[in-house]
């Protein structure tokens, strides 16, 4: 059940990740986004933290200290890489090439390192949600290619893709809420420099408050506990290719919240999206049902 499950875990973390850039338009004016990626670490960390002492659930025997500083080095470089990409280059193809470029380097690195070649399921699927992602943010108007910028976004789509492979090795020994927070924890305190830097008095403002608030406990806290829930019955390659689901998330979002307008090929590309992401939702069920008679019969 938990493998057949895995798959939706994933797209609901995708979901909440999907609701970031309709709670950034709703922050206060002049706020710098990386303070914003700062801000969100920091109440993460915090939020997380005092859940494990809630529950009393966290075990500190046992952490591989190598994998669990290179899952905190990659998320808090995912930071200021992807808002970098961003400003540099237009929201359309920072975040086209960061999220698009994150599920071939993580099926790259499984193949190259833990020699875990991807199926062809996949190589469909992730063909069809890029090219779907693609087009989605084919309305964004004027675009900037800086090959600085381009740069900095794949560095954040490596940074994401490293995390999740690293990620999968923790939550296979320790429970998701453990990993996410002992990650999370020390993201934050390597991003704190930052709220030394940047202005973040906007926090004491009441709609500073609550985006601050929803962005580190809600697309930050739940949806990495969710994500990694389901990480550790999913291959790390199908799992980036699910989050997918988020510029989808953000574009409906858009659309419902902000009044957007997409165009005929953002809705093309919105259904090449759900085409592969179905796939590849498809596909692992089949196997989850296949290994489970295959269990029954042996």
């Amino acid at each position: 059940m938990q493998e057949r499950l895995a798959p939706f875990f994933i797209l609901m973390a995708a979901v909440l990740w999907g609701t970031t850039g309709t709670a950034q338009a709703l922050a206060p004016d002049g706020v710098h986004p990386v303070a914003i990626g700062a801000v969100r670490m920091a109440i993460a960390g915090l939020f997380l933290m005092g859940l494990l002492l809630a529950t009393r659930s966290f075990n500190p025997k046992g952490w591989p200290l190598t994998a669990l500083l290179m899952a905190a080095l990659s998320m808090a470089a995912y930071q200021p890489l992807f808002f970098s990409a961003v400003t540099m280059t237009g929201v359309a193809i920072g975040t086209v090439v960061a999220i698009g470029s994150a599920p071939v380097l993580s099926g790259l690195l499984e193949w190259l390192f833990l020699k875990v070649r991807p199926a062809r399921v996949w190589w469909i699927s992730t063909v069809l949600s890029i090219a779907g992602c693609i087009l989605l943010f084919s309305n964004q108007g004027a675009v900037q290619a800086d090959p600085a910028g381009i740069v900095l976004a794949l560095g954040a789509g490596l940074s994401f893709a490293v995390y999740t492979i690293v990620n999968r090795k923790l939550v296979q020994q320790h429970p998701p809420l453990s990993a996410v927070a002992a990650v999370f924890t020390l993201s934050a305190v390597m991003l704190s420099p930052f709220l030394f830097i940047f202005d973040i008095s906007w926090v004491l403002n009441l709609q500073g408050l609550g985006v601050a608030l929803h962005l580190g406990i809600i697309t930050t806290a739940v949806a990495y506990i969710l994500f990694s829930r389901g990480l550790s019955h999913t291959s790390s390659a199908t799992a980036v290719t699910l989050s997918l689901g988020e510029p989808l998330t953000a574009a409906m979002l858009g659309v419902l919240v902000l009044n957007e307008a997409l165009s005929l090929l953002s809705w093309l590309g919105v259904g090449l999206l759900l085409l592969g992401i179905g796939v590849l939702i498809f596909s692992t069920a089949r196997t989850s049902t296949r290994q489970l008679a295959d269990q029954k019969t042996a």
